[in-house]
């Protein structure tokens, strides 16, 4: 009789912990569908955007055309070396402006998820007439570089070298200049920061610098205007990809305020002290390509001069972009998410699902 009762007694917990399990997984369906109802776009506007996504498509890649100029996003290492080469000169030989701003995406090789994977080497211009184009990409200077600044140096470098010798090839004709690195300003030696200058100190590149490097940036650039040089395209001051990013924080936007309150943010690591500095100096942007993810989709943001500020989609072919538009100035990640939905540019996963 006690085995029976224990018997059933065993049964019926059996049974209750199987339809406990049951509830709780209805329970969880439930709770993911209205997840997903509630967070996904619109069902009637899912067909029109995969169809009109699709269709742009089979069309050339355009420009986006301002005010200013016409500009295009850059679709190999090459073209964003001679797109930032002819906005420094320009801006140099017929701006005057000779101290220079550059953000740009940087060379890394297509298979760069496969981790420990040495995914610079292959993407440097000695390597690239090597290398097919499909393994190199440009990739913005983000967290998803597994090597951290130094990595990102590794890439950065080359880069900045080449550029270098396409302005001064282009402007003096016959051989690239020789550069010499200088790594001595990295006081560290991991934070990044390096100094490229020409053999004929013709232009100087502060590459990856952080605001302690300002002071000696600026110094530079003040003991520069003071040389007698009559060549314009002479004596260029460029910082490429300042490790200072171009949105502020809370921290940065009280570093621009005066007073008490405006420095003690700047001790605390605003930018807001370092940037007024570099402005008083003289220095202006004079080409800006970054890139983030919007809707699941690549996004580029592209400023060159005196141009608006562009914005690209890419394609899901993954080989050329989409305009989808443009504004005065940057534009914020809410702006740009309504770019992508005024051209009809939904969520990826929509469309890779069908």
């Amino acid at each position: 009789s006690l085995q029976k009762t224990v018997a059933s007694l065993l049964n019926f917990t059996q049974t209750t912990t199987t339809m406990m399990s049951f509830r709780r997984s209805c329970l969880l369906s439930l709770v993911a569908f209205v997840a997903v109802e509630a967070f996904a776009p619109n069902s009637h506007h899912r067909p029109t955007t995969t169809c009109l996504f699709e269709a742009v498509e089979n069309e050339t890649e355009a420009p986006i055309a301002t005010a200013a100029r016409t500009v295009s996003v850059p679709l190999s290492f090459d073209q964003m070396c001679r797109q930032v080469a002819s906005a420094m000169k320009e801006a140099a030989m017929e701006q005057g402006q000779k101290k220079q701003i550059v953000r740009l995406l940087l060379p890394r090789d297509a298979t760069y998820g496969d981790l420990g994977k040495n995914i610079e080497a292959s993407s440097t211009p000695q390597d690239r007439n090597s290398a097919s184009t499909e393994q190199i990409s440009l990739v913005p200077p983000d967290e998803s570089w597994q090597g951290g600044i130094m990595q990102l140096y590794r890439a950065a470098s080359p880069t900045a070298q080449e550029i270098m010798q396409t302005v001064v090839s282009d402007t003096a004709g016959g051989l690239p200049p020789r550069i010499q690195e200088d790594r001595t300003v990295d006081e560290s030696g991991v934070d990044g920061v390096g100094l490229l200058t020409t053999d004929d100190n013709q232009i100087t590149c502060w590459l990856q610098p952080m605001q302690e490097n300002v002071n000696a940036i600026c110094q530079m650039a003040d003991n520069t205007d003071d040389d007698d040089d009559d060549e314009p395209n002479n004596n260029i001051v460029a910082l490429i990809n300042p490790q200072w990013r171009l949105v502020d924080d809370a921290l940065d936007t009280a570093s621009k305020s005066e007073g008490f309150l405006g420095g003690l943010a700047n001790f605390l690591g605003g930018k807001g002290g370092a940037q007024k500095q570099l402005k008083d100096s003289g220095f202006k942007p004079v080409y800006t390509l970054e890139g983030y993810v919007c809707r699941g989709n690549n996004v580029r943001l592209l400023q060159v001069l005196d141009s608006e500020w562009c914005v690209f989609c890419e394609r899901d072919d993954g080989e050329s972009f989409v305009p989808v538009g443009s504004t005065p100035t940057r534009p914020t990640y809410q702006e740009v998410d309504q770019m992508l939905g005024d051209s009809d540019i939904g969520y990826k996963y929509e469309r890779d699902f069908g």
